[in-house]
């Protein structure tokens, strides 16, 4: 699947599809076939870090 390429964006696909489908990171990423580490090292460059009780960034 091709996500955004803009982090502020990717956050909002990200936490959108992890609170309607999926139960936590890893499951998005296998399904979706996304690199796990380089999703979150964008994120982290805008200052969000994953949070696995709420399942989402923040």
């Amino acid at each position: 699947m091709n996500l955004p390429n803009d982090p502020a964006i990717l956050l909002s696909v990200v936490n959108t599809k992890l609170r309607d489908f999926y139960p936590n990171l890893r499951n998005l990423c296998e399904d979706l076939d996304l690199d796990e580490n380089n999703l979150v090292e964008k994120l982290e460059s805008i200052g969000y870090t994953y949070d696995e009780k709420l399942n989402r960034f923040v």
